[in-house]
């Protein structure tokens, strides 16, 4: 599998007037889950590099309301770059997918909608242990 296979760029839907743009998100329509959490980073340096991590039963879309970011995706054989420079752009990244968030604007807002609540159990902080459990599960798959 391509790694651009594992996450999904969303189009959201925008409605506008005279009065301005407005974009709607609902749960289980317009991204792929029922939405548990939401949180947003904001007045991040340029310089930082946030996540670092990926998760066992997270998913998340992570929309740039404000400004841009750029993304770095890895499934532990490939990598990909997707830069958030629109407010009606999202990336959908399922579970197990490490993820980068960095070269954030001045004026970058990124909010990050989950379909699970907080659990530092289910992070998984070190790409070395990452890859092993990759690739075990990979291997398993295999010989299925």
């Amino acid at each position: 599998m391509k790694i651009h296979e594992h996450y999904k760029i969303l189009e959201l839907p925008e409605m506008g007037d005279e009065r301005g743009n407005l974009v709607v998100i609902e749960g289980g329509q317009d991204i792929p889950f029922e939405i548990k959490r939401v949180f947003y980073m904001y007045g991040t340096d340029a310089s930082m590099i946030r996540g670092s991590h990926a998760n066992k039963k997270s998913e998340f879309v992570l929309i740039n309301v404000a400004g841009s970011t750029k993304i770095k995706i890895d499934d532990g054989f490939s990598t990909a770059v997707v830069e958030l420079n629109k407010p009606r752009m999202g990336i959908y990244l399922p579970a197990m997918l490490w993820k980068d968030m960095y070269d954030f604007s001045k004026d970058s807002v990124l909010l990050v909608l989950s379909n699970e609540h907080y659990d530092n159990s289910e992070y998984i902080r070190d790409y070395d242990v990452y890859k092993k459990m990759i690739s075990e599960s990979n291997a398993f798959i295999q010989h299925r």
